[in-house]
């Protein structure tokens, strides 16, 4: 039974076995959920009643193959019916939210195929605290903090060497030699000061750039040099212009308004606009795995988007189909925009960071970077962008100097 388990609950089951702080918890395969075999996770519930809330945690049979994060957590309703829709919605993400990332990995990591029904779920209580995220790069830890949302005040997510309680590196420790792999710990420390370990992940396989460099490399004296590169990254950049792609569709709008007879080859037009933009997202998604998106606009003009969404109220049959159109065209977007590991953008535009994205293992070879230019500075900064011809598809370089100004720069 232990051996069908999915990774991330047979090593809970194996930590528990060890005698560490693991929360109860139940995991329920996609086979019960099939069937509507409740009977073990409705025992599970009725012990938990105090819990108006539990964890529904993804543990699909292949997800081990996959990044840490690209399968969801949810908060739910602790009964039957809360597992259910966490589930679904799981899934569902899985079909949309995470369907880039997820044909990402199969292309440039090699992950394997998988079903989402197969999705099995990990059913824990919930734990009101703080994340933590444990890992050993070569021979220190690391500790990461996510922020605590229940605080007016919130700061960002960090990284440390030296955690708030010195019980977390000993328990580190120990739950790595306890499991005998090297392993990425993710912790829950309730506001009683509790450490309740909730995930431990097999990250042997993974072979970080310090590592590697390391076992590779001499270290000599010195060094005599003119110019010194503080922090340097190249990638291929896709320039994204959204102020342009609405004026496209405003255009066609025109066109169709000021037609008096067919209308149709207006109509298909926008939609294809709308189309072509998605395919390209998609297609330089999966032609690069690391890649920046120059953000010349990515909101659109607030006038544009109104404009857009309502040139042909008067002509509802055709103002519906293109207003659903451009709705999900913004959830794409997003979707494209959460798998680049560069965002150069106006200030007011950044990336989001979750706690993997933060400082999950994979982002330790391949850290996000956010190069900004303040919203004051937009107009000039955007027009000597286009003057200088960025295109999508052009290789570009970012030199960080030592003031940690940021230069951009076609190769």
């Amino acid at each position: 039974m232990l051996n069908r388990l999915p990774e991330k609950a047979l090593h809970l089951e194996k930590l528990k076995e060890g005698k560490f702080n693991v929360p109860d918890f139940i995991y329920v395969p996609a086979e019960d959920f099939r069937n509507e075999n409740f009977e073990r996770l409705q025992a599970f519930l009725k012990h938990h009643q105090e819990s108006f809330k539990v964890i529904a945690r993804s543990a699909h049979p292949h997800e081990e193959a996959f990044k840490p994060g690209t399968f969801d957590s949810l908060e739910t309703y602790a009964d039957v019916a809360g597992i259910q829709y966490a589930r679904k919605r799981i899934i569902k993400m899985g079909k949309t939210v995470k369907k880039l990332s997820i044909l990402r990995q199969q292309k440039f990591n090699h992950a394997p195929e998988l079903d989402l029904e197969d999705m099995g779920i990990i059913v824990m209580p919930f734990i009101d605290g703080s994340g933590v995220m444990a890992k050993m790069l070569r021979n220190s830890w690391e500790f990461g903090y996510s922020r605590k949302r229940s605080h007016k005040v919130e700061s960002g997510p960090f990284v440390t060497k030296t955690p708030h309680d010195t019980r977390l590196l000993e328990l580190s420790k120990n739950i790595q030699r306890y499991l005998a792999f090297k392993c990425e710990i993710e912790y829950i420390v309730s506001g009683d000061g509790e450490i309740h370990v909730v995930q431990a992940k097999d990250i042997s396989h993974i072979e970080t750039l310090d590592e590697k460099e390391s076992e590779r490399s001499v270290t000599l004296d010195g060094a005599r040099r003119i110019r010194t590169r503080r922090n340097y990254r190249e990638r291929p950049v896709f320039v994204m212009d959204n102020e342009a792609f609405y004026m496209c569709i405003i255009d066609q709008c025109e066109n169709i308004v000021m037609q008096d007879g067919d209308t149709e080859p207006h109509m298909e037009s926008a939609l294809n606009i709308i189309a072509s933009q998605e395919a390209e997202f998609e297609n330089f998604a999966l032609k690069y795995e690391r890649y920046a998106i120059l953000g010349l606009s990515i909101d659109p003009p607030k006038d544009l988007y109104q404009i857009a969404n309502h040139y042909l109220d008067e002509i509802p049959d055709l103002q519906a189909p293109l207003s659903k159109a451009l709705y999900n065209n913004l959830y794409k977007r997003d979707y494209f925009l959460s798998e680049a590991d560069t965002l150069i953008a106006r200030d007011d535009i950044r990336i989001n960071l979750g706690s993997h994205d933060a400082y999950g293992i994979a982002t330790v070879r391949n850290p996000l970077w956010s190069v900004y230019w303040y919203q004051d500075r937009d107009e000039p900064v955007t027009r000597k962008l286009k003057k200088l011809g960025f295109r999508t598809g052009d290789s570009i370089g970012i030199d960080i100097g030592m003031e940690e100004k940021p230069t951009v720069y076609r190769l």
